[in-house]
């Protein structure tokens, strides 16, 4: 309501203006036959005001910026430019009606009498018939407060500074252009400036309106998706704490502070700091403020560290020294006596032609540029040709609009152009940097537009820091092979841990997760990608392979050899006393059980692990069967005959060693169905105990399996049992004997196995289980049957059914006494 009440009363004393016939000479206003309507912040409100009453504010009151009133001057050169050319509106002159908008409040009377009529404003009648557009405001707050003045009649409006992204909204803003590069284009240079320099770890003071609000968020949303971190953020106005700015900055180790802000701003804002005595720190500045004449030569400006900005090229105009020095010899501004509107006076007094000539040329040339894009669209509405214009024509500012929008002209070797936005499509901005000499030094530049270089020479810069470029980071870049465990809210801030073995990192995907190796691949401890692993697996072609499989082809051609051997000799008590037929199965199995080696070499499939097991446990049990009823035999023979003879007897009329061996075999033989049933063996590749390498071997279950190693452990303890009970058998009668030696070399074989088994798992455990199997061969052939077959050989007189039966007589006696 108080707003609207502010409004009225400014609206009311606003009618009590009569609009003049003849306007005296003054630097704001000029007659022309179509006018240019021009905003410029010659002074700035820098503090809230406090009124009593509604009431325009008086800007000579407030702080003058020289600046501002260079883009001034540069507007009136410009028109003047135009007016003198004879190719550009030939025989039209272009007048203007300037304002000194200091405030974006308290300045509405100076836009409100640039759209009345004969001092009268009404919303359904005509516009001003000859104004043609607005040139305007200097600050994007100031221009969204008057925009839509202009907006709603079409009245084209060029902005020579507001950079706020919101203006290129054209639904809410259809006539509105501006010459100056939007916020968005000045985040993007000084976001690439951070990657460049790899400044990681940043804060953002910005204005606290809506220029510095809309930067603060293009800057949030731009590094989104980057390594950048905003550390801290904080909107500056006349009431901000700027020591506890300060102390905030150094708690969090901030070495970099972007400063999004208005000249006045960052004036203040530096006072400060040197006040403070804030040192080390790399100050980014925006085109608002980076080529500001007063603050390089500031005292004590060096000691805050290294200020590094973007820039408009300061284009120089020429002929503009010749018209200031012109100006202020003719001083019209130092008329006291000339009737002015509101706010269109100003005393110059005590300032030099120098003065202004020396200004921030920051925005000189946009407003140039916004000059001559009006007067080029005005030339093109009014069909202006080489010496003259259409004068018949009624001008309208939606017609000045639509040539504006579709500008394409050449002014001081640069193309002047809009994109549909009515955002300039042209030019570059510098990067520069205050050396220290209190100059703006160029050290670089970046074009907005294909291929959108960023150049910056590094070796021009002279930085705080004797030389090297200062880091800004919150934590260190982890080392190679290290990955990134966040540390609080900002991705910038974390620890650095090492990936394990098997694990690797890839920082340009995901710097915060140890990837897992493929079971096919292996990495060491830090490593930043995978190898392939070596497999092995014992061939054929090796020494150890052809070793073993000789010695079992060996064990074949012994294993034949000998039963050739017993054939011939079937009938003699050696044979005989060895088993007799019994002797050619056990022959057979161990033959049989020998294919169990050959499986064991080669690379591993499903077929080969079954059948590294399956012949041995199969044909092996036979084998210890039959030494279980041939040790039982030699017992009841020489102990249990003579004390039951029932037993004995009942043993010989049903053949019970044959029963035993048949029996054993079937048991042995289901439950290996019933476990391969289950889960047979098949390939397994070995990745636990070897990082660099995949061992190729054969997974068994031992649930599966175990019923049948078990069965045949319980076959070799009972054969142990019964060969032990006859270890005081006659000295030369030694079967049992025999018997419980092959027994303990075997079970001594596969203890070492066993114990090599749980302390190595490398590849040659294959090998080894071959030799095992292959020793348990041989120990009943060598120590059991080629003892026999020395005796048929060499001791034939050993041999005999004489011999034989002395050993029982001597045996008898012994036993009976």
């Amino acid at each position: 309501m108080k707003q609207i009440l502010d409004f009225l009363c400014l609206l009311g004393s606003l009618l009590l203006v009569v609009a003049r016939n003849t306007v005296p000479s003054s630097e704001f206003q000029l007659d022309g036959d179509y006018l240019l309507g021009g905003l410029f912040d010659i002074h700035h409100v820098s503090s809230p005001l406090r009124l009593d009453r509604p009431e325009a504010i008086d800007c000579t009151s407030q702080p003058f910026i020289l600046s501002s009133y260079r883009s001034f001057q540069v507007m009136r050169f410009a028109v003047e430019e135009i007016n003198n050319s004879t190719s550009l509106l030939p025989n039209i002159s272009v007048g203007y009606i300037l304002f000194d908008q200091c405030s974006d409040r308290y300045s509405f009377p100076s836009m409100l009498n640039l759209i009345s009529v004969a001092g009268l404003l009404d919303p359904w009648g005509d516009l001003p018939k000859n104004l043609m557009a607005v040139i305007g405001s200097y600050t994007s707050s100031k221009t969204m407060s008057v925009a839509p003045l202009f907006m709603m009649d079409l009245i084209p409006m060029i902005s020579y500074s507001a950079s706020a992204s919101a203006f290129s909204q054209k639904k809410a803003y259809p006539s509105f252009l501006r010459t100056v590069h939007t916020n968005k284009d000045v985040i993007e240079i000084i976001v690439r400036i951070l990657k460049h320099f790899k400044w990681h770890w940043v804060a953002f003071l910005y204005d606290d309106n809506s220029y510095g609000d809309d930067g603060r968020e293009l800057f949030i949303r731009k590094i989104q998706d980057t390594e950048i971190c905003l550390a801290y953020t904080k909107g500056l106005d006349h009431q901000t704490d700027y020591p506890r700015i300060f102390r905030q900055i150094n708690t969090l180790r901030v070495h970099v502070i972007i400063v999004f802000a208005s000249e006045w701003m960052a004036e203040v804002l530096f006072e400060s700091a040197i006040q403070q005595n804030v040192t080390n720190k790399v100050w980014l500045a925006t085109d608002a403020w980076s080529l500001n004449r007063k603050l390089p030569k500031t005292k004590g400006i060096r000691n805050v560290g290294t200020v590094l900005g973007v820039a408009a090229p300061a284009t120089t105009i020429p002929g503009f020294s010749d018209f200031v020095h012109s100006a202020k010899a003719v001083a019209l501004c130092e008329n006291a006596e000339q009737e002015t509107f509101c706010n269109q006076v100003f005393n110059c007094s005590g300032l030099s032609a120098a003065d202004v000539i020396d200004a921030d040329p920051t925005f000189s040339f946009t407003v140039y540029a916004a000059v001559y894009a009006i007067a080029h669209a005005l030339h093109k509405t009014l069909q202006c040709g080489a010496s003259s214009c259409n004068d018949n024509m009624t001008v309208y500012p939606h017609m000045v609009l639509a040539e504006l929008k579709k500008s394409n002209f050449t002014l001081l070797n640069q193309t002047i152009h809009f994109d549909e936005n009515g955002d300039p499509n042209y030019g570059f901005y510098l990067i520069v940097f205050w050396n220290h000499n209190g100059d703006v030094q160029e050290v670089g530049y970046y074009e907005f537009y294909p291929p959108f270089r960023l150049v910056i020479n590094n070796t021009e810069i002279r930085w705080h820091t004797n030389g090297e470029v200062p880091t800004s980071v919150c934590s260190q870049e982890c080392p190679i092979g290290h990955k990134k465990k966040p540390e609080g809210i900002h991705r910038c801030c974390f620890n650095c841990e090492i990936c394990q073995n098997g694990t690797f990192i890839n920082i340009t995907e995901d710097p915060y997760t140890c990837v897992s190796c493929t079971d096919a691949e292996w990495s060491a401890e830090g490593s930043t990608s995978c190898s392939l692993r070596v497999v092995e697996f014992v061939p054929f072609t090796d020494t150890g392979a052809v070793v073993l499989t000789v010695a079992a082809w060996a064990l074949v051609g012994l294993n034949l050899a000998v039963s050739v051997l017993f054939a011939i000799n079937f009938n003699t008590p050696v044979v005989r006393s060895a088993g007799g037929p019994m002797c050619f199965l056990i022959l057979i199995c161990l033959t049989l059980s020998s294919l169990s080696v050959y499986f064991y070499f080669g690379q591993p499939t499903a077929a080969s692990c079954i059948l590294r097991f399956l012949p041995f446990l199969l044909f092996y049990i036979v084998c210890l069967a039959c030494f279980v009823v041939r040790s039982f035999q030699i017992v009841c023979i020489f102990k249990i005959a003579a004390k039951l003879p029932k037993l004995y007897s009942w043993w010989m009329k049903y053949h019970g060693q044959w029963l035993v061996i048949t029996v054993s075999f079937a048991i042995q033989a289901l439950l290996l169905i019933i476990g391969y049933s289950y889960d047979p063996p098949k390939p397994f590749n070995e990745t636990f105990w070897y990082r660099d390498k995949i061992v190729l071997g054969c997974d068994i279950n031992l649930n599966a399996t175990s019923t049948s190693v078990i069965f045949l452990s319980s076959l070799c303890f009972l054969c142990f049992i019964f060969s032990y009970m006859g270890k005081d058998l006659p000295k030369n009668y030694n079967e049992a004997k025999s018997i419980t030696f092959c027994l303990l070399l075997l079970i001594l074989t596969w203890i070492a196995f066993a114990t090599v088994y749980l302390l190595y798992n490398g590849t040659y455990i294959q090998t080894l289980n071959a030799l095992a199997i292959l020793s348990s061969l041989y120990s009943f052939l060598w120590w059991y049957f080629i003892p026999k077959c020395l005796i048929i050989i060499f001791q034939p007189q050993r041999n005999t059914q004489q011999y034989f039966q002395g050993l029982i007589q001597s045996y008898t006696k012994t036993i009976s006494q």
